[in-house]
């Protein structure tokens, strides 16, 4: 099957479970095209299955404010014309569904059918500005597949839109031989890791506070992974706090592995997650898991079995429960473990891959038989 996949290129989970669901496609006999406007975070090296598509967004005097939607659309109607595309898996509403939209009435194929997968930012733009909702429910309702990442992101999206639309939950995956224990970890103080895209929804402040709190007890050390609008504020808050000589900016870092190989636990810290893709990673990779109760991280992360969960913004609550788990390394250790099986057997790669090949299967099928009563 020939499919294209339209993402976000950025460190965030919505562009990361595109290119590598792109990849695994590939890896499993599919042509896929991916289309971007600079090659994905993660994005593999290129094969004769798998591509890179980069929309040019124009500028001209003209336009005040060059639209990378409308780009998208003309970018991706070249793309499925060229190689005869049969599925767009779009991933975010707005705009990626409404540019499929287009990039279908512009093409010269009106059988190409549209998947859009929900990831939760995309959502949550509505809630932030209005402007988008009617768009975002355009694109929704003119897709002929809609998947959630989780179950709240699917409810929450039927509520605040009022629609009926069937939406299937696929959570995220990990791929579990990538992410998995490193066994033991070299000595020294205890090490946490935050990784996000240092946005505000993702409180990256929090991480800090809380770390402030953790060391009045124990010697610890944090890592802070990722790049953002929040970056510049959690440096000067770690410095304001004295913690900066402990906390450690990475930056971005494609092989998260790594990092997450030489860590004790992971914390996150956010308001809203659609699914919480850094926690799964971690559990695949071992580790216990201290986050807030944000939207789709329960479905990830098991409160008391794979981690602990605090409310957004209980800086506190999240300091003791990392304070726990230092102080009792063997529950730490179990913790670690159970995450490991939990990912492993929820979540693994060769069992969400084959959820969206049966989504493809069941609309090429639909496809054919319209083109046959034509």
């Amino acid at each position: 099957m020939k499919i294209g996949v339209l993402c976000y290129p950025t460190s965030g989970g919505s562009g990361v479970v595109a290119t590598e669901l792109g990849a695994a496609l590939a890896a499993r006999g599919h042509e896929v095209h991916v289309v971007s406007y600079r090659k994905p975070f993660r994005f593999g090296p290129v094969s004769d299955r798998f591509h890179f598509h980069k929309v040019e967004i124009p500028v001209y005097p003209l336009f005040e404010f060059p639209s990378y939607g409308l780009a998208a659309a003309a970018h991706l109607a070249r793309v499925v014309d060229e190689h005869g595309l049969d599925i767009l898996h779009v991933h975010y509403a707005y705009p990626h569904a409404v540019s499929a939209y287009l990039a279908r009435r512009m093409s010269r194929r009106p059988q190409l059918k549209i998947v859009t997968t929900l990831h939760g930012t995309d959502i949550m733009l509505v809630r932030e500005d209005e402007s988008f909702a009617s768009l975002t429910r355009f694109g929704i309702l003119e897709s002929d597949a809609v998947t959630a990442v989780s179950a709240f992101l699917r409810d929450t999206t039927r509520a605040w839109f009022g629609i009926r639309k069937p939406i299937e939950v696929i959570p995220n995956f990990v791929d579990s031989a990538r992410f998995r224990p490193a066994g033991a970890r070299t000595p020294g103080p205890f090490r946490i890791v935050h990784v996000s895209n240092f946005r505000p929804v993702k409180r990256p402040l929090d991480a800090i506070k809380a770390f402030c709190i953790l060391r009045l007890h124990h010697e610890a050390k944090l890592k802070m992974v990722g790049v953002g609008p929040e970056l510049k504020a959690a440096r000067a808050l770690a410095r304001k706090l004295g913690v900066h000589r402990d906390v450690e900016f990475a930056g971005e870092e494609r092989q998260i592995e790594r990092i997450l190989a030489d860590s004790d636990l992971l914390l996150s810290t956010s308001e809203f997650e659609g699914f919480g893709l850094a926690p799964l990673e971690a559990m695949a990779a071992g580790l216990p898991v201290v986050a807030t109760r944000a939207g789709g991280i329960s479905e990830v992360v098991a409160d008391g079995e794979t981690g602990r969960l605090a409310d957004v913004g209980d800086v506190e609550g999240l300091a003791a429960r990392i304070r726990k788990l230092i102080e009792k390394p063997l529950a730490a250790r179990r913790m670690g473990e159970a995450g490991r099986r939990r990912a492993v057997r929820k979540f693994g790669l060769d069992r969400i891959v084959p959820m969206y090949e049966r989504i493809y299967e069941r609309l090429a099928r639909g496809a054919a038989r319209a083109a046959g009563h034509a």
